[in-house]
């Protein structure tokens, strides 16, 4: 079974978005502009269709069109845990919380593993953690 791909509709930001994540996780973002694909219901150079290629994270997103709402999350999480290194995903962590806001800092927790939230400077939650081991 193939396992869910976020796809995120946003304010104008996603050829900012995509190209960030690319650059964060690694690989290159894939981006098709409302022109490339004919369409009339935004500027031409709005992101119609963008993904996360050659990378660890699969991720799509676009610009909203005319009259579409954009994404806004509550009680919603894109959850990283032990998805790499925990090198890595402190650098994932970093990287997300660069103009984010986080919520709840990479620590150990009570229950032995590390974890810790951030919203990206984008408006996406992430939970980003890893098991613990004697170098964590």
């Amino acid at each position: 079974m193939t396992a869910p791909t976020p796809y995120l509709q946003l304010p104008g930001t996603a050829r900012e978005a995509l190209t960030a994540y690319a650059r964060i996780f690694g690989g290159e973002a894939q981006l098709h502009s409302f022109g490339e694909f004919g369409r009339d219901d935004g500027p031409a150079d709005a992101i119609a269709h963008g993904y996360l290629v050659d990378g660890p994270v699969d991720l799509f997103a676009a610009d909203v069109a005319e009259g579409e709402v954009p994404f806004r999350s509550e009680g919603l999480l894109l959850s990283l845990l032990g998805a790499a290194p925990k090198e890595t995903l402190r650098a994932w962590f970093a990287g997300l919380a660069y103009g984010g806001r986080v919520l709840d800092d990479l620590q150990l927790r009570p229950w032995g593993a590390w974890d810790g939230q951030v919203v990206d400077r984008f408006g996406v939650p992430w939970l980003i953690g890893f098991e613990v081991d004697e170098s964590a």
